[in-house]
């Protein structure tokens, strides 16, 4: 089995649903791969038993991927951290639970969620907030699936913005042992982390959270020069953290089991993914745009 487990976020639509997500995903020569178990911009969710979920189990087992290494991004609606409106914080709680049993149902294990923002009203009131929810979450999901709260750039009032502060909405829960974080290149390059000296991130990782909670790592350069706080993806090479750095980061050897997803833009309505995870395969920069 090839060793380099990465791959790209894919779709999941009528008619094949979650059969055409695993063939989009061989397609472009993944090893994994991640999904939204339905629109990320809202909560409405076909049920499991139309998506052709053991047709594309099947293919999973027969092509060799690692099923536990498979990602589920949460809804971006999702908001934990702030409690200013009780009705939209209960649906939030509500809205996850339900992705965290979805994402079981998938076979899969690992549920990337963005910590969301406290909407001013100050971080620790945001750590408060997404403690409260995590554990009424995970106690009663009846599941293993373990969510991987989101480093993010650090636009407005967002959580998840340093690794020190993930540690401790970890440490504060009930179940630390099944929260962990999926580490976004272009989100901590635009947070003032510089992907160049990713050895000293991995150092600062295994210094708070631990390296054994870096559940995935999203691959994405940057529109932005480091410490914007902007958020805006670019393709690999393409940007401001560039194609070298990037690649150093995929094949880091202290994160061979750590699934890598390209989140990286469409060109001309056409995936990238292809040609990128090939690039990162040959560990060579191809001008292809």
């Amino acid at each position: 089995m090839d060793k380099l487990l990465i791959g790209s976020h894919v779709s999941m639509s009528a008619p094949k649903y979650y059969l055409g997500s695993v063939e989009e995903a061989i397609s472009y020569g993944s090893t994994t791969f991640m999904f939204y178990t339905g629109a990320p911009q809202n909560a409405f969710r076909s049920p499991l038993e139309k998506l052709k979920i053991e047709e594309g189990r099947a293919l999973i087992k027969e092509h060799g991927f690692d099923e536990d290494k498979i990602v589920v991004h949460a809804p971006y609606i999702i908001n934990i951290a702030n409690q200013l409106n009780q009705n939209n914080y209960e649906m939030a709680k509500s809205v996850l639970l339900n992705e965290v049993k979805r994402t079981a149902g998938f076979g899969c294990k690992i549920l990337v969620l963005h910590p969301g923002s406290h909407v001013n009203t100050g971080v620790e009131n945001g750590i408060d907030s997404i403690v409260k929810a995590l554990n009424w979450v995970l106690s009663q999901d009846g599941t293993d699936v373990k969510i991987a709260l989101e480093t993010m750039a650090g636009k407005g009032s967002e959580m998840g913005t340093s690794f020190e502060q993930m540690q401790e909405i970890i440490s504060k829960t009930d179940y630390p042992e099944r929260i962990g974080i999926c580490l976004d290149t272009c989100h901590i390059s635009d947070n003032n982390y510089d992907i160049n000296e990713f050895e000293s991130i991995l150092d600062n990782v295994e210094n708070t959270v631990g390296l054994d909670k870096l559940l995935v790592v999203h691959v994405n350069d940057s529109k932005n020069p480091i410490g914007s706080h902007k958020d805006r993806h670019e393709n690999l090479g393409y940007g401001e953290i560039g194609f070298d750095a990037l690649n150093k980061v995929v094949h880091n050897p202290r994160i061979e089991s750590v699934p890598k997803i390209l989140e990286t833009p469409f060109v001309d309505d056409k995936p990238p993914y292809k040609i990128e995870i090939e690039m990162l395969r040959n560990s060579e920069f191809k001008d292809w745009k």
